[in-house]
């Protein structure tokens, strides 16, 4: 081996999964490898371009992941970093580029390689499969998962984690069938591949591509029975292969089809068939696809198909049992953006410009980032201080953009809000200082109705616009609540409107009249305890950079570690309950807010039951806390 190959085997074994191969192995990449010398500034690959043949390691220097033409830094990558892997994988184009920040040097090792020497090491291709779902350069943090995803950039393809979606009928023969019979069902069913089965177990595959290559060529004669051109032993894997194993098994064994079995193996009954179509079709349905079809959407009518798109991908990650802070944090992204879009149609039907820079909020339950289910609206507006001679002419424009709004969300999906807490509401539609002293009114005059604005108004999350206005409203409310401090003893006692849901006979809590008789309101009785709590004890702690329920929690466990158990109880109770509404409402097509209890199985019950604790809990320590026993 000459001395290059040598000095690149001793840095390449320095890292993973490169590590993990044998001598042999690790031998043979070093002396295929590639060496680049890339000037600071070189561009390695670009956005959009054709994918190549060959992934990379950083040697010396570094190169920066990038998008929008270089504007917008997406991770750097120093010694010892893999880039381009991901895009190998999915082949296609490019979606990051690639450039120099440095005088760098890179090795770069084809797809080949990676297939005979890489994944068929156990080690490293588990540590590629461990990897390639984490959305990151070989860096296996969850770092988006400490706040709500800003930027579709930023937006990690689950995708990979899920199990992947096949056909569940699929089309087979006999072995004594012939050529020609399998050929003509397969193109009276359009399919590309027909599997051959001996007592329901797969033996084997053909493809479109061996009727070209052994047919079409005249090798074979057409009479001949199918096991004459079939692939034989199939690959198998179980019902549950993910898509990251699916794609990594298809470049592995350099096949397009996997067959599906009841254990896995090919000695066991054929359940269906895995094509690389399948795979191409699962990408194209996923959250990132989804915002970048929203950003090129031009009429409601695309966004209102992207809304269905989105419910279909929200069911797929419900039912792959996918974290639900991940699955929240996705959704939120998604219908943020297309509210986004929503905004910028609208602003482009007015006669003209917005006269001041204003910002649209979500608030409720969008604004915690916490809606997977398609609710009604609730939002609201606020612009920038005017002078009182253009007050209403400016307020007047704003709530007609408001209005526009509203309309275009209930168009795609969105139900208008049964209150009117929305922007188009005058209410709602408010200046700066407009919307401080409303806050401060409802803070020094805490009546009922008062604090249940609170609960509204206090979650909200800047959708579009200027951020400095919003950031200047989240000041006042601590300033206000500064100068008339028993506003969080209300507020307290507003949270334990709502007791621990179970009866003296450890019975359920349900609505004794109305629509929803005898129902269980998992909202109000359950999840809305411990989004009240968590509000009050955050609001306590003068701390506005957490909104969602489960964020304020981990803050308030890092911040007071004695009550950690606690807190963190009170996060799985509210995992817990929002995953289990979320299920009821997608199978009763509903919001699943109200829970018939006839139709819960005894584990279900203990559930529900088991994070009830964690109310009870918390609002034990809130009576203490701000001392609610004198005021109750």
């Amino acid at each position: 081996m000459n001395t290059i190959a040598l000095r690149i085997s001793d840095f390449l074994k320095n890292h993973p999964p490169f590590s993990m191969l044998q001598t042999e192995q690790l031998l043979a990449i070093s002396q295929a490898v590639e060496v680049h010398y890339i000037e600071k500034g070189q561009i390695v690959f670009e956005t959009e371009t054709p994918v190549k043949d060959q992934f990379y390691i950083v040697k010396d220097g570094a190169i920066g992941l990038y998008r929008n033409n270089h504007s917008n830094l997406v991770d750097e990558c120093d010694e010892g970093d893999i880039f381009g892997l991901r895009a190998l994988m999915r082949q296609g184009t490019y979606q990051l580029s690639a450039m120099a920040m440095e005088e760098s040097i890179l090795y770069s090792i084809s797809a080949n390689l990676l297939t005979e020497y890489i994944t068929v090491n156990q080690k490293a291709s588990t540590f590629l499969l461990q990897t390639f779902v984490s959305n990151s350069n070989f860096n296996t943090t969850d770092s988006f998962i400490d706040g709500a995803i800003k930027n579709a950039a930023d937006m990690p393809d689950f995708n990979e984690e899920l199990s992947a979606s096949y056909s569940k009928n699929p089309i087979h023969c006999s072995p004594e069938t012939s050529i020609q019979e399998a050929a003509k069902t397969m193109t009276l069913k359009r399919v590309g591949s027909i599997i051959i089965t001996q007592n329901k177990k797969p033996i084997g595959i053909i493809t479109d591509k061996d009727l070209r290559v052994k047919i079409a060529t005249g090798t074979v004669s057409i009479d001949k029975p199918v096991t004459e051109i079939m692939s034989a032993p199939v690959i198998t894997y179980p019902k549950n292969i993910s898509v990251a194993e699916a794609q990594i098994a298809m470049l592995q064994h350099k096949i397009t089809h996997l067959c599906i079995t009841e254990d896995g193996s090919n000695q066991s009954e054929l359940k269906g068939v895995l094509s690389e179509h399948d795979i191409i079709v699962v990408r194209e349905n996923n959250a990132s696809v989804l915002v970048k079809e929203i950003k090129r959407a031009n009429t409601t009518k695309e966004l209102q198909l992207i809304i269905q798109k989105t419910q279909q991908l929200l069911n797929r990650y419900i039912a792959q049992e996918l974290p639900i802070r991940y699955i929240t944090s996705i959704n939120s992204a998604i219908i943020n953006s297309l509210t986004n879009k929503i905004i910028e149609f609208a602003i482009s039907k007015m006669v003209t410009a917005p006269p001041v820079p204003f910002a649209w909020l979500a608030i409720g339950s969008q604004g915690r980032q916490e809606q997977l289910l398609l609710t009604d609206q609730d939002n609201c507006l606020v612009f920038e201080d005017v002078s009182p001679e253009l007050h209403q002419q400016t307020q007047d424009y704003f709530l007609l953009l408001a209005k526009e709004i509203t309309i275009q969300l209930n168009q795609v999906g969105f139900e208008f809000c049964p209150a009117n807490m929305m922007g188009s509401n005058p209410k709602w539609c408010l200046s700066v200082s407009q919307w401080q002293a409303q806050f401060k009114r409802w803070i020094t005059k805490p009546d009922q109705d008062n604090l249940m604005l609170c609960t509204i108004f206090f979650d909200f999350e800047r959708v579009y616009g200027d951020s400095d206005m919003v950031d200047q409203l989240s000041d006042s409310i601590f300033k206000s609540i500064d100068s008339y401090e028993i506003f969080l003893n209300y507020l307290g006692l507003n949270a334990l409107q709502n007791p621990p849901p179970l009866s003296f006979f450890r019975n359920f809590l349900v609505e004794d009249s109305g629509e929803h008789k005898d129902q269980f309101d998992i909202k109000a009785r359950a999840i809305m305890p411990l989004v009240d709590a968590a509000r009050l004890l955050i609001l306590s702690k003068e701390i506005k950079a957490h909104n969602s329920t489960i964020a304020r929690y981990t803050k308030l466990a890092e911040l007071e570690p004695q009550n950690s158990d606690l807190y963190f109880a009170c996060i799985e109770a509210f995992k817990n309950l929002l995953y289990f509404r979320t299920q009821q409402g997608l199978l009763h097509e509903d919001s699943g807010r109200y829970i018939n209890l006839q139709t819960l199985s005894k584990a279900n019950k203990l559930e529900l039951k088991s994070a009830f604790k964690a109310v009870k809990a918390i609002q034990e320590l809130i009576q203490v806390r701000f001392k609610l026993s004198q005021l109750m």
